[in-house]
């Protein structure tokens, strides 16, 4: 087996890694609410968002793919420069994933990976090589990283406001409601966990989609960026099999260091990402489910009480996203220097 062969296997393993890191982030992030607000059992959250997880790359096409797997012209190096940039991108990714679970903090495995692509791509093609999107953003169009930092950056303050609107008119309409209403929102969690499960799925495993068809671009198996069945049918299975097993550090943050969770703001912070992940997938932008989630988790409890909300900890995740960009492309930097020194 030549060494291009070799680094093509070894770049699709790594893919289906990333995907089980990145399920294994976002379960907590996706349950940690109905867990902490005991409507929902463990065991049957995860469930149900493994369930429609694995369910949704299926149904809502490629958009995000697209975006992500053009951002890097992996096709302007040789097949082994190619190969090895992608690579480097994704254990860039997957480095910030396993460390920042063991800490226990909420990171965002989209920006690890977009980090690493940028990181990587420097080194290997050069910043010509890089769909910026610059002179598509001048014409009033989103393109390339230009969409993509839109998708990773603009979605948490959405998701804030959204979490707080939702929270807002939560607290108007159920103002005078009594305990006769909380059955309601148990049977409601089971279709909020639902949709924000689907949501995650098909936003999220489109990524690892989008690095496997640059490795067989760049390998020479492909003559254009496409994704092949198997692909999907790969991609799908790593992310679900990792939300199966779930990242209970994360969950312990979200769930209970934030501020006392209730059943209302459990519907309200998974509604509200829900949305914002829909949205942005329907326009092939990708999220960050974790940032989503988190920052609408923030805006359920700024609507009702600011002052329980404990911020100082609110800030040290948020300084783990401002630190993830430039780690990661620091990462996929280094990675990618070491590879071509090793078997350059």
């Amino acid at each position: 087996m030549d060494l291009i062969s070799s680094l093509l296997i070894l770049g699709v393993v790594l893919v289906a890694v990333f995907d089980f890191t990145n399920g294994f982030h976002d379960a907590a992030d996706m349950v940690a609410t109905a867990i902490a607000s005991r409507a929902m059992k463990p065991g049957m959250a995860i469930g149900i968002v493994t369930l429609f997880t694995f369910i949704a790359p299926f149904t809502l096409g490629l958009a995000v793919a697209n975006t992500v797997g053009t951002l890097v012209h992996v096709e302007a190096v040789s097949s082994i420069e190619g190969e090895t940039l992608v690579i480097a991108a994704l254990l860039a990714a997957v480095s910030y994933n396993l460390v920042t679970w063991w800490l226990g903090y909420p990171s965002s495995s989209s920006n690890s990976l977009a980090g690493g692509l940028v990181g990587a791509g420097l080194y290997s093609v050069g910043s010509t090589q890089i769909a910026w999107g610059i002179s598509a953003l001048q014409n009033g169009q989103l393109q390339g990283m230009t969409k993509v930092v839109a998708g990773l950056f603009v979605s948490p303050f959405l998701g804030f406001v959204i979490g707080f609107l939702v929270m807002k008119l939560f607290l108007l309409l159920f103002r005078r409601a009594t305990e006769k209403v909380s059955p309601l929102f148990v049977a409601s969690q089971y279709l909020s966990v639902a949709w924000l499960g689907f949501s995650h799925g098909a936003n999220d495993s489109q990524k690892g989609m989008a690095i496997i068809g640059m490795l067989l671009l760049a390998s020479g198996t492909t003559t254009t960026f496409a994704i092949p069945l198997w692909v999907i049918f790969l991609c799908a299975s790593a992310i679900t099999l990792g939300t199966l097993f779930g990242g209970w550090r994360i969950i312990k943050t979200l769930g209970f260091g934030l501020f006392h969770v209730k059943i209302t703001h459990s519907v309200a912070n998974q509604l509200g990402s829900a949305l914002v992940n829909s949205i942005a997938t329907l326009g092939g932008a990708p999220t960050s489910t974790t940032q989503v989630v988190t920052a609408t988790l923030l805006g359920n409890g700024a609507a009702e009480k600011p002052q329980h909300v404990k911020w100082q900890t609110a800030r040290g995740i948020v300084a783990g996203w401002f630190m993830n960009v430039p780690v990661s492309i620091a990462l996929g930097w280094l990675y990618c220097f070491l590879f071509l020194k090793l078997w350059g």
